[in-house]
């Protein structure tokens, strides 16, 4: 979909201290053929007081205070998750808003896998732009994860990505911003939702059939099934329509974006899937930032924005793209405007 009054206003992130690759590999942690495929130099791992609700709304509140909106200004706030928030059957959002907001517009969880920041920032303009959303509101996004044991290993349970833990946040308003978004395209397949469940049943609760989980035999008991060329031909096409759309309805195409904002998943992995498809050089994007802190589930977009903001990267007059793909499988792409230097910008 084409935009022409919704803005990004201000970014955020939470991010725990990184453990380089090295000490992990020391303790054991991790495989040194892994390490070296993932090309990763540290990943963040959370400590005490770092729930993906908290991350969250430490996030949120420097987003909000860099965007010059008001609590009361928020009529929405969009949590996106992955992995397990702390509590169960508790509503993190609402921990967010309470905590970093405190108004009482709606909150709501967005679970959309690794591409739940996208939807979320999908779900927000549209809101922004609808009858509801006025001239001078907003809405804040977050996304937060921590990938922890028993029943996760952040090195091994889903090969060639490795998982960071952190949250980060972005406001999107209608008065203005640093970047003006000019497109947003989401593109759904769930012909290919088998890809995270193979021939497993349905169990009963968090580690019931696997723990700590392991998506490599489900995707090789799905690849068996469906075929290796049937999938290869729908995740293409599925990404290659939600980008040829986002460039169109922005008027441009790749030779006119500056930078790119990427998954975090491992080298061998951002290769196949994005580098060479695109044919892009891996300095154009968040790649040196992504290998230092892993995958944050949904948050990676939203934080590689708030990287870039906070290191000049985003220069007025320039244009980013934004891309996700989360199980299910959708793939997301969005292109920003950059308008103006982000006021918090080193």
């Amino acid at each position: 979909m084409r935009y022409e009054d919704v803005y990004v206003a201000a970014t955020g992130s939470a991010l725990p201290p990184g453990m380089p690759v090295e000490e992990a590999l020391a303790a054991g942690l991790v495989d040194r053929r892994i390490a070296v495929s993932t090309g990763i130099r540290s990943i963040a791992v959370a400590g005490p007081g770092d729930s993906p609700p908290e991350l969250a709304a430490r996030a949120a509140a420097d987003a909000l205070a860099r965007s010059g909106h008001t609590p009361a200004e928020v009529q929405l706030l969009l949590h996106a998750t992955v992995w397990y928030q702390g509590h169960d059957l508790w509503p993190p959002a609402s921990y967010v808003q309470r905590t970093a907001i405190g108004n009482q517009c709606p909150a709501v969880e967005v679970r959309q896998m690794s591409n739940g920041g996208m939807a979320a920032l999908e779900l927000a303009a549209a809101f922004l732009g609808s009858p509801a959303g006025r001239r001078d509101t907003a809405a804040v996004l977050t996304a937060a994860d921590r990938f922890a044991g028993p029943h996760f290993d952040r090195w091994r349970s889903d090969p060639g990505t490795v998982y960071g833990d952190g949250g980060s946040a972005l406001v999107l308003s209608r008065r203005g911003g640093f970047a003006r978004l000019r497109s947003l395209v989401t593109v759904s397949d769930p012909e290919l939702e088998g890809m995270h469940r193979g021939d497993d049943p349905f169990g009963t609760g968090l580690g019931a059939l696997r723990s700590p989980v392991d998506l490599d035999p489900l995707k090789r008991q799905f690849l068996a099934t469906a075929g290796k060329s049937f999938v290869l031909a729908r995740t293409l096409a599925g990404q290659e329509t939600a980008l040829k759309q986002a460039l169109a309805e922005a008027d441009t195409g790749l030779d006119g974006i500056a930078t790119l904002v990427l998954p975090h998943f491992g080298r061998r992995r951002l290769q196949a899937v994005f580098l060479e498809r695109l044919d892009v050089d891996i300095a154009r994007t968040t790649w040196e930032f992504g290998s230092g802190v892993g995958h944050l589930g949904a948050a990676d977009q939203f934080a590689g924005l708030d990287h870039l903001a906070a290191t000049g990267r985003l220069r007025p007059g320039e244009r980013c793209l934004v891309m996700g793909v989360g199980a299910g499988f959708t793939w997301s792409c969005a292109v920003l405007e950059i308008e103006q230097r982000p006021a918090w910008q080193d």
